[in-house]
């Protein structure tokens, strides 16, 4: 009992003379470890002496004593939790630093030790994880002992916990941290199976992390932009995005693309998977695999199992990857980390460069002498700059797309055609099919937006107009505008407009004409038109020179009003063309074709001579909304024409009640010089009306005619 007592009065004097004279306090505990070599609180004191000083060497030095001679003092632990924490954190701060390089005095032997000692006290499984990673990273020799141990209990815990994404603290020490030491250790002998498993456990996890989305945050801001349907105005590359249970700092992953082909390069290698070992390109990587299957029908057992696997992971890779650089350009907001600054999302529709040209010009008994077009000697002349026969359909498709709106056009382009083709390799034998679908299954790809959109577009590509209906429905479900996001400007609106946008397309291009128009009507109406028309640029001019490629392009529209009010208008168009000029006489679409051609004049102005020549056949012609939506001054010249001896004396209707007024009083002599007058009234008003905001025009046309437009169509 005296000699606990006098142990606590020397640590007691030591203490109080440790600010004032430090020298002394330490002549105290040495004098008092020397009488009595066993009291850990002697021992402890002049650790705490030394570790407040931040003397490293010293400090290590009586770490070390206290952990080979009380190594079941909690007391120890404690302090070996404290330097073990700092060994895992981030912090730069002084004395996470000197805790670092106290660790570091240890012998190995002692670190290699401390580290198991400390893995063993842990309950918490990601702490426990951590400071086994701190053990397999400086002890590489540890990994064969406990490198597929962390892997696997990491992985358990992953699904003990239910975590809804693969993304997750687990996965991402399992994937960045532990696997690249797992497969890089040659002393390691890993069955092909169990090294495929971790290769799409890696792929699956890079994946997810390159395609999250945004935080709920910004998307609520996005939405709260002002303006009409445009991309939102918000930088993605900003956000910050952490994992549930690592620091900020932690849960960022560099280079995740390039990471996950270093793996694969391993893995194949340790598989013994054929073709280069240093592949360093998913396009390259993609050929190879393209060669393989060539041989694939002629392999068995063995080599027909690892040729197989090689070539739907190398595939499957490649088409992830390259759908996610071509969806992030055409809907950028879906991804975190993507700046969707300056681009908006991209609708897949079909090309309509031909709209006005693709109706051969009938030679018909009656022709309308068009008033600016006659030469001198009473012949007329023919516009025939577009008269060359189209392209034939067999070809490939081509996309079209504004090269000064989209820079990255051909890199994302490129990443379609590469998306589509690693999509066809995969199902180009059963045997890649069932695998490939095993893939899918597991990682539960039909609930991945990005990947259903890449999927759409490509079966718009390939022309599978019903089955891409099925696909667009679904995700317009899905994007309908949530509550507080109504307005056109809202990032749900968006997308909604964009899969409304894309059925239309597809109804065009499957005759249902009607379907077609009730879309983009829907669209229309929540639409500002621009200010002013939109000034062509030089690409847009060179198609008048051009002969466009014919009904079978596609064209990468950008969802902007200024985009898409144009397109709406044309695809409207070329639904009521083909009905307005058959052999049935239907005034009712030949009026909606005029006033549709406005738009883009005069590109449509050999459609429109077309026009005239049926009116002018026809000898009368009735459309009640004339005078208003006709505002185009070029119009108006060649239907006040069409009235005159030389135009035929054509009978117009286009007065509102103008025929109901002339059935009732064909017994007043003066009736029809009545209907005269007001006809050049009413052309005298028009002329004035031809500086209106034409898009301001065809905006209202849509919405007050909507329901007369759609019942038009069959």
């Amino acid at each position: 009992m005296s000699a606990q007592k006098d142990c606590e009065f020397l640590v007691k004097r030591a203490r109080e003379l440790v600010s004032d004279d430090p020298s002394a306090a330490k002549a105290w505990l040495i004098t008092a470890r020397t009488l009595y070599p066993a009291d850990f609180n002697i021992q402890y004191e002049m650790y705490i002496i030394e570790r407040n000083a931040e003397r490293t060497a010293s400090a290590g030095r009586l770490l070390y004593d206290m952990f080979i001679n009380f190594p079941d003092q909690p007391v120890v632990w404690r302090e070996i939790g404290v330097i073990t924490a700092a060994l895992r954190s981030d912090s730069q701060d002084k004395h996470a630093q000197f805790l670092r390089g106290l660790f570091e005095t240890l012998p190995g032997r002692v670190q290699c030790e401390m580290l198991l000692k400390a893995t063993e006290q842990c309950f918490n499984t990601l702490e426990k994880a951590e400071m086994l990673l701190l053990l397999l990273k400086r002890f590489p020799d540890s990994v064969v002992q406990h490198g597929i141990n962390l892997g696997e209990k990491l992985l358990e815990a992953e699904a003990s916990e239910n975590v809804e994404t693969p993304v997750n603290c687990f996965r991402k020490l399992f994937v960045c941290d532990v696997l690249p030491l797992v497969v890089n250790n040659m002393d390691m002998r890993l069955p092909a199976s169990l090294m495929q498993k971790y290769m799409l456990k890696a792929a699956e996890f890079y994946i997810g992390y390159v395609t999250r989305g945004p935080s709920p945050d910004v998307q609520t801001q996005a939405s709260q932009e002002g303006g009409s349907l445009k991309s939102p105005t918000v930088s993605r590359g900003s956000q910050r995005h952490v994992i549930d249970g690592l620091s900020e700092k932690s849960s960022v992953v560099a280079e995740p693309w390039e990471r996950l082909l270093d793996i694969l390069a391993v893995v194949g290698a340790r598989c013994e998977w054929q073709g280069d070992k240093g592949q360093r390109s998913y396009v390259d990587m993609l050929q190879r695999v393209k060669e393989l299957c060539r041989y694939l029908p002629g392999l068995e057992g063995d080599t027909r199992s690892r040729c197989c696997s090689q070539v739907v992971i190398c595939a499957a890779l490649v088409l992830f990857r390259s759908a996610f650089l071509y969806v992030s350009a055409v809907q950028p907001a879906l991804f975190q980390g993507v700046n969707a600054l300056s681009s908006g999302p991209w609708i897949l529709v079909e090309d309509l460069s031909s709209v006005y040209n693709d109706v051969e010009m009938e030679r018909g008994a009656v022709k309308h002498a068009h008033k600016k077009r006659k030469l001198a000697d009473g012949r007329e002349k023919t516009m025939s700059s577009d008269d060359e026969e189209g392209l034939g359909k067999g070809r490939g498709r081509h996309i079209l797309v504004n090269k000064t709106e989209m820079p990255g056009w051909s890199e994302t382009l490129d990443s379609f055609r590469t998306a589509r083709e690693s999509w066809e390799l995969l199902h180009s034998h059963d045997g890649l099919e069932t695998e490939f679908k095993k893939i899918c299954a597991s990682w539960k790809t039909d609930s991945w937006l990005w990947f259903r959109i890449f999927l759409t577009d490509t079966i718009i590509y390939q022309g599978q107009y019903r089955k891409a209906l099925s696909s667009l429905h679904q995700m317009a479900a899905v994007q309908q505008p949530l509550p507080g996001q109504q307005s056109p400007s809202g990032q749900g609106s968006l997308e909604h407009h964009r899969a409304l946008i894309q059925q239309a397309s597809c109804h065009y291009a499957l005759g249902e004409y009607r379907m077609a128009c009730e879309k983009l009507l829907d669209v229309v109406g929540a639409l500002m038109p621009p200010i002013q028309e939109a000034t062509k640029t030089s690409e847009d001019q060179s198609r008048v020179k051009t002969r466009m490629r014919k009904g079978n392009d596609l064209r990468l529209l950008p969802c902007t009003t200024k985009a898409v009010l144009p397109f709406c208008l044309q695809l409207m168009l070329a639904c009521f063309k083909l009905r307005a000029f058959t052999d049935i006489r239907d005034d009712l679409s030949l009026g909606h074709v005029v006033v549709l051609l406005q738009h883009d004049w005069p590109q449509g102005e050999r459609l429109f001579l077309k026009t005239l020549e049926k009116i002018c056949h026809q000898g009368s012609f009735q459309y009640e909304n004339f005078f208003n939506y006709v505002t185009n001054i070029d119009m108006l010249e060649e239907f006040a024409y069409l009235r005159t001896p030389e135009g035929g004396r054509v009978q117009l209707e286009l007065l509102p009640n103008q025929g109901m007024l002339i059935k009732h009083h064909t017994v007043t002599r003066g009736i029809t010089k009545g209907v005269k007058e007001d006809f050049r009234l009413a052309m005298e008003r028009q002329v004035s009306r031809c500086g209106e905001n034409l898009f301001s025009v065809l905006h209202r046309f849509c919405i007050n005619e909507k329901i007369i437009i759609i019942q038009s169509l069959p």
